[in-house]
């Protein structure tokens, strides 16, 4: 492994870490609450906060553990069904999102599926104050197609991650928020494919086009 792949794990981790923080802390606060609280009804809203904190950090390893890693192995077909119960679970835990999906496809590959969840990861953070997102996929005999559409009454996107989707970012520049896109660049490079970005104020459009195997 290059150094540059190790940098870019490591990099991948401090997101993972990152974003299991804050669930991760509630769950620490809930129950130093429960062990002094002695209202029921104070009780009862402990464990509200410890389940619904459990449910997204489950959410969130659950959605990583496949957009980051090596969930079931390498070179399989995986269900879209999987990756859009991922994103719907996570998107259902930000509360301010709703996502639309048109699949033209039953599965798509394990790279696919990484570059599909990672593009939607971005997506999501665009929408600082809500919105909409829109997901499409399919897999055609010749190419996979991935369209990824964020809109919302303010879209945020650093133009770091931007290059680091084209791979113009300098490997030193990377950091915790942009290694989810340059692994992106990094799989559509290796399949031979292409990622395309176009951002307005008022939206977000990712895209990627991987040739069939």
């Amino acid at each position: 492994m290059t150094t540059a792949s190790l940098d870019l794990a490591s990099l991948l981790c401090s997101r993972l870490c990152h974003d299991l923080l804050s669930p991760v802390g509630a769950m620490t606060n809930g129950l130093e609450l429960l062990a002094d609280e002695k209202d029921p009804d104070m009780r009862a809203k402990c464990f509200e906060l410890l389940e619904q904190s459990a449910r997204i950090s489950a959410d969130k390893l659950r959605f990583f553990r496949l957009a980051f890693g090596a969930a079931g192995g390498f070179g399989e077909m995986v269900p879209l069904h999987e990756a859009r119960g991922l994103v719907d679970a996570l998107v259902g835990d930000n509360g301010r999102i709703t996502v639309n999906w048109v699949l033209g496809s039953d599965a798509l590959s394990k790279s696919a599926i990484k570059i599909l969840l990672n593009l939607a990861l971005i997506g999501i953070d665009a929408l600082v104050r809500g919105g909409t997102l829109d997901i499409g996929a399919e897999a055609g005999a010749q190419a996979t197609e991935i369209v990824i559409r964020a809109s919302g009454a303010r879209v945020a996107f650093d133009p770091a991650v931007g290059q680091a989707l084209d791979g113009s970012l300098p490997t030193a520049e990377l950091s915790s928020k942009t290694a989810p896109a340059a692994m992106v660049q990094l799989i559509a490079a290796q399949m031979g494919g292409g990622v395309q970005v176009h951002a307005t104020p008022e939206a977000l459009l990712l895209g990627a086009v991987l040739p069939s195997a």
